[in-house]
């Protein structure tokens, strides 16, 4: 497909449970919230950044994007994000990743020009198990896994369609990529990075805080 219009959209109206820190757009890693983080590495790409967040929350200082409420799943906000949007082609990524390099970033973005989908998304390279109750169970064959990560771009038409049938039929995905392949689209993987990891536990932000301070300096 054609270049057309671009828009980011950022999901980012959960409460953030696991890191036991309020909603996760609004904790700050060096000094700056992880929603700012994650804006500013999309912004240059793209023609407008659109945020979801919690009912009654307003957008932390430093963020340049357009807010709307979301709804009370990841994936109702991305629905309501994709409707306030008139892009052809949309990046949905996680504020909860604000590690993201340009490079990634113009990668998806090919690809999904190229083919309609695409996801970032990384080779497993640890051996992986299936537990059996609390001890090990059957190994599970490594080789062809990947790990998904975001950003995740396509077709606005397409992630509309497909989340708008989703919504009909109750099906609930965990992410975009798979509710388009779920919808019968091809999805690209594009290998991604290993600093796109998400902050999730109290762990997932001391390690974001030790690599922020080596990335900022890094970046142009």
């Amino acid at each position: 497909m054609s270049a057309g219009r671009v828009a980011a959209l950022i999901p980012a109206a959960g409460s953030g449970t696991r890191l036991g820190r309020g909603p996760k757009a609004y904790v700050t890693v060096a000094g700056r919230t992880l929603l700012e983080r994650s804006v500013e590495a999309l912004r240059p790409h793209v023609s407008e950044v659109i945020v979801a967040l919690p009912e009654g929350e307003t957008l932390p200082a430093g963020v340049r994007a357009r807010a709307v409420t979301g709804g009370g799943t990841r994936q109702d906000s991305v629905r309501l994000l994709l409707e306030a949007s008139d892009a052809d082609v949309v990046l949905v990524h996680d504020a909860a990743r604000p590690f993201l390099g340009a490079g990634t970033v113009r990668a998806v973005l090919d690809a999904a020009r190229a083919s309609g989908a695409a996801t970032v998304a990384l080779p497993v390279a640890d051996t992986l198990v299936r537990a059996d109750g609390t001890g090990w169970g059957e190994r599970v064959e490594r080789a062809g896994l990947w790990a998904v990560q975001t950003p995740q771009a396509g077709r606005r038409d397409w992630l509309l369609a497909a989340h708008t049938r989703a919504a009909r039929e109750g099906h609930a995905a965990t992410d975009d990529a798979g509710l388009l392949h779920w919808a019968g689209h091809a999805v690209t993987l594009v290998p991604g990075e290993a600093t796109l990891f998400k902050v999730t536990t109290p762990g997932d932000l001391q390690l974001a805080e030790a690599l922020a301070a080596m990335w900022d300096a890094a970046q142009p």
